[in-house]
């Protein structure tokens, strides 16, 4: 399907791999300008080549509250405006809370939480000035319902829900579209995939979605009329049984 972003300016966090590649890919695919953020700026710098060349490339660790801020601050001076935050970085730590790690889950939660809330912050207020923009953050379904093996993941991911929600009524008489992107399991790096073949197999057994499914999903939100904003989308594996 061909979508039009033409004239957008979009700013993606978690660029460098996974769902955030495909993110970029796809906005750019569609006529848009693009900021790609990640930690690795070699990684960086091959998607950006994979788009043209032309990338805003803006390495950043989100973990620290001033490099959140430096990656607003840029984008802005660079473009002028962000029309459209992809806030899709995120960290996984699963497992049982009895022997799990705390400072890991702190890594996360800095990443997965406390980075899209200052990042929305930082870049809002243009949005709301101009009465235009698209925020789309990366949820998961693990915040629709709480799993057993990620009960950390999982609040991290709820955390998502509540201020999608409440912001989403705070900005719409701006004309600032939120909403929230839940996907199942993706086969991608971040969950140990990147064999292609392996992903086929996953794929062919309805297992598991694509990085450019999810892509696919964020593209159909931000294209749809001005009136209608689609606050979650949960896209799952057909045989996925949660």
């Amino acid at each position: 399907m061909s979508w039009d972003l033409s004239g957008k300016i979009a700013l993606v966090t978690g660029a460098s791999s996974g769902i955030g590649r495909a993110l970029a890919i796809a906005v750019v695919n569609a006529g848009a300008q693009v900021a790609l953020v990640g930690r690795s700026e070699e990684r960086l710098e091959a998607v950006n080549q994979e788009v043209g060349g032309n990338a805003l490339v803006l390495s950043a660790d989100l973990t620290d509250p001033a490099q959140v801020d430096r990656v607003a601050a840029d984008a802005l001076a660079h473009f002028g405006r962000i029309d459209i935050l992809l806030a899709n970085a995120g960290l996984y730590v699963p497992g049982n809370v009895v022997d799990g790690d705390p400072d890991a889950w702190d890594e996360m939660l800095k990443v997965n939480v406390n980075s899209v809330f200052r990042l929305v912050n930082r870049v809002l207020p243009q949005m709301t000035a101009r009465r235009l923009g698209d925020i789309v953050i990366t949820s998961s379904v693990s915040g629709h319902q709480a799993i057993q093996w990620e009960p950390v993941y999982s609040a991290s991911k709820h955390a998502i829900q509540s201020f999608t929600h409440g912001l989403r009524r705070q900005v719409a008489p701006d004309n600032v579209r939120i909403g929230a992107l839940a996907p199942g399991m993706v086969l991608n790096p971040l969950w140990g995939f990147s064999d292609s073949d392996a992903i086929d197999k996953k794929v062919a057994a309805h297992e598991g979605i694509r990085s450019e499914d999810v892509a696919e999903a964020a593209m159909f939100m931000l294209t749809r009329p001005p009136h209608v904003t689609v606050r979650d989308l949960v896209l799952l594996p057909q045989n996925q049984d949660i």
